[in-house]
């Protein structure tokens, strides 16, 4: 697909993000990409043009997460000031996109942030560890500790753990139905809600929308088997529920989901398909489509759509079921 044949905004949009990465993820080594997730962004015009952080009235600090084999990962934590201190607000919990590869925490730290001032519920950043070093299922269970771990001091923050919802885009959204299903499996408290931006949720990649976006510039056919080849293990872990959801065969007992997808995603039919798996065994799940929008839209506060995508979650984390929204 041409970029000629997209709004000239959306081609800034696109040009601005690879000019920050200096290239194609596709290009990228493992060395480019760890250099990539280290690095300091947030002085680059790019970087302010693309995600444009709010920071005023919103506070942070940052934790230390313990996960598995007495090993530990940070944690960053955002409260909006306006909120009073005495009133128990949401938590989300939120896993960052990247193909389970990609994780600058500048960028996270500027979602999370436009998140927190938004929606007004407190939003913990989880920097879990990334492939190609650390492959399936680590992530996914570095992702299950830190959730644990926030449930047990959501009231030191002033949340209430009965309201934590856990959110992710793309390949977070990924992991954070991986991390519901081990709640429900472990016995473990399970989330109030869980939100879920553009995911993908069948890595064999056999959906109608992979074919015909298949060259998406936001998100090719390409990048998405790069970014799978580098978080297996071996190509069997693909069947795994836990890394491919749609291909679990019990979908109950899962919290409420809303699922927000771009129109034009290769990932539509990913998160279509997974709501109506929801829906069938019978896990309340509202699918909405984004007319005429990008894959990674969630990044970018001044694109299209982006304060009305907001707007529903903010009434979701805010106690609407999602049979309500819409």
């Amino acid at each position: 697909m041409e970029t000629a044949n997209y709004p000239s905004y959306t081609i800034k949009m696109l040009r601005k993000r690879e000019a920050l990465m200096n290239g194609k993820v596709i290009d990228m080594t493992p060395a480019r990409l760890a250099a990539f997730n280290s690095a300091d962004l947030t002085r680059k015009r790019a970087f302010k043009w693309l995600y444009r952080p709010v920071r005023h009235g919103i506070e942070s600090e940052s934790f230390i997460i313990p996960v598995n084999k007495d090993e530990a990962i940070s944690g960053y934590l955002f409260r909006n000031k306006k909120i009073k201190s005495d009133i128990q607000n949401s938590l989300i919990v939120y896993f960052h996109d990247g193909g389970w590869t990609l994780g600058n925490m500048d960028i996270t730290s500027a979602v999370c942030s436009n998140i927190c001032n938004v929606t007004g519920a407190s939003v913990l950043a989880v920097d879990y560890r990334l492939a190609p070093a650390f492959k399936f299922p680590l992530p996914v269970e570095d992702c299950y500790s830190s959730y644990i771990w926030a449930n047990t001091g959501a009231r030191y923050w002033k949340a209430d753990p009965t309201k934590i919802y856990l959110m992710g885009s793309c390949a977070g959204a990924n992991l954070a139905t991986a991390v519901c299903r081990l709640a429900r499996d472990r016995k473990a408290p399970m989330p109030a809600g869980l939100i879920l931006i553009d995911p993908i949720t069948d890595c064999r990649l056999r959906t109608a929308s992979i074919e015909e976006h298949k060259d998406n510039p936001f998100l090719s056919a390409k990048d998405l088997t790069f970014f799978i080849s580098n978080y297996m293990r071996e190509p069997k872990d693909i069947l795994d529920p836990l890394f491919s959801p749609l291909l679990a065969l019990d979908n109950s007992r899962l919290p409420e989901t809303l699922i927000i997808a771009a129109e034009l995603d290769p990932l539509h039919d990913d998160a279509k398909l997974f709501s109506e798996a929801l829906t069938a065994a019978d896990t309340p799940s509202k699918f909405i489509e984004c007319k005429g929008r990008l894959h990674g839209m969630l990044n970018f506060p001044a694109a299209p759509d982006w304060k009305g995508m907001m707007s529903i979650v903010t009434d979701f984390v805010n106690g609407r079921s999602v049979s309500t929204l819409g």
